[in-house]
């Protein structure tokens, strides 16, 4: 009975997001012109397990932490749906996605400008139970000294303040914060890059350590590919708003497929690549272009060094070319 639970919950989807996009609206450069748009997330869709990582990864203003904002409503998506355990989180009026967030936080990557300098760590860790009104003051508490304790933080700690900490103390403090009130899922948000690779490791183990014994699910957002592939389950590459290649990790780092994911695993010194197209680093054409003028067709057309007149005229869909392999790339689609 108890295998048959495990085997059910590890299959459960706890998070559904199909089709999301959040665009952003800009300053008109005159009053008689059309606004510009930021289409930071354009028609998105993926899923997530119960107790599963799924990582995000893709250049500096791909649209990646936009994305995650938008998962937890704390941007409000354009169009699209996200289902959490079965309930519509666009549909739910303040109130209740007040309530919900109780099951869903976030891990921001700058531990130092995401704490408040003028309140201790207590005081920061605590802070979700009093918004939400979780526990009595006792209850609080001690909540509080099993935090510490999990994060690997002393029970002295909870009266110092954010500056006193080394990087590594502080992003633990956002790690307790984010599962103050005990949530099913978490989106980490870039939780290491601003730390130094001696610190990144025990940063990475314990959130693991934590999603092994609370059933946590993770959205783990980086451009770090080296992270992705120890950390994560499955993989979504994304370019300009579009997630442009998903599947597991093991397809993704033995069989990149979208030339522009084997572009990003080309700078990887530690990956063991199998396929023969990639003999050292690939150097990407030009810079990423601006989401508010995108490229028509393919949007990595202006990048890619296999672009064909049809890459330009017409925009690629996101196929499955293999078993839970997706790309969207009309020279893939065309030689699967």
């Amino acid at each position: 009975m108890l295998g048959g639970e495990l085997m059910a919950m590890a299959n459960r989807i706890l998070l559904k997001v199909e089709n999301l996009s959040t665009y952003f609206e800009l300053k008109k450069p005159h009053p008689f012109a059309r606004a510009p748009v930021v289409k930071a997330v354009d028609g998105v869709s993926f899923e997530i397990g119960q107790g599963k990582t799924f990582g995000l990864v893709g250049e500096s203003g791909c649209g990646k932490s936009t994305l995650g904002l938008s998962v937890l409503r704390l941007i409000e998506p354009t169009s699209g749906r996200i289902q959490f355990s079965g309930i519509d989180l666009l549909s739910l009026g303040h109130e209740a996605c007040r309530r919900m967030r109780r099951r869903m936080n976030i891990i921001f990557q700058d531990p130092y400008s995401s704490l408040n300098p003028y309140a201790t760590a207590g005081q920061i860790i605590t802070a979700p139970l009093k918004v939400q009104k979780i526990g009595t003051p006792q209850d609080q508490a001690r909540r509080l000294r099993e935090l510490l304790n999990l994060v690997g933080l002393q029970p002295q700690h909870h009266s110092l303040y954010p500056h006193q900490f080394s990087g590594g103390q502080r992003q633990r403090i956002c790690i307790a914060r984010a599962l103050a009130s005990m949530p099913d899922f978490v989106v980490c948000d870039e939780p290491v890059s601003s730390l130094d690779v001696a610190i990144r490791a025990g940063i990475l183990n314990l959130l693991l350590r934590l999603q092994q014994r609370f059933g946590l699910s993770y959205l783990f957002i980086s451009h770090d590919m080296a992270v992705v592939q120890h950390f994560c389950d499955e993989i979504g590459v994304m370019y300009l708003g579009k997630i442009i290649e998903r599947t597991d990790r093991r397809s993704l780092f033995k069989q990149p497929l979208h030339p522009y994911t084997q572009a990003l695993l080309s700078v990887v010194p530690t990956v063991e690549r199998s396929f023969k197209s990639l003999s050292g680093r690939i150097r990407l054409i030009g810079d990423l272009p601006s989401p508010v003028d995108p490229p028509s067709g393919c949007r990595f057309h202006t990048r890619c060094a296999y672009a064909e007149k049809r890459c330009v005229a017409e925009m690629p869909t996101l196929v499955e070319v293999d078993s839970n392999h997706y790309v969207a790339c009309h020279r893939v689609a065309w030689q699967g």
